[in-house]
């Protein structure tokens, strides 16, 4: 087996945050104009998801209480 020495804790640090800094140079950062579509677009599903679970929640509840209204006598 070969003999190989281990790194000490402050090289291996040193490696690690080169290695991170050269991986954050390779992130293709969008452009404002990007981001402010894609916020409004998420904006948009969101307001249209809610508006869809708030009309499905009133239209059982007033279902729910058609039933039962005319359940009692």
């Amino acid at each position: 087996m070969a003999d190989t020495k281990k790194k000490n804790v402050f090289s291996r640090g040193a490696s690690f945050f080169r290695s991170c800094i050269g991986e954050i140079k390779k992130i293709t950062w969008p452009t404002p104009k990007t981001t402010t579509k894609n916020f409004l677009v998420v904006l948009v599903v969101i307001i249209v998801a809610g508006l869809f679970i708030y009309g499905l929640d009133r239209g059982l509840y007033a279902l729910l209480n058609l039933v039962m209204s005319t359940g009692t006598a």
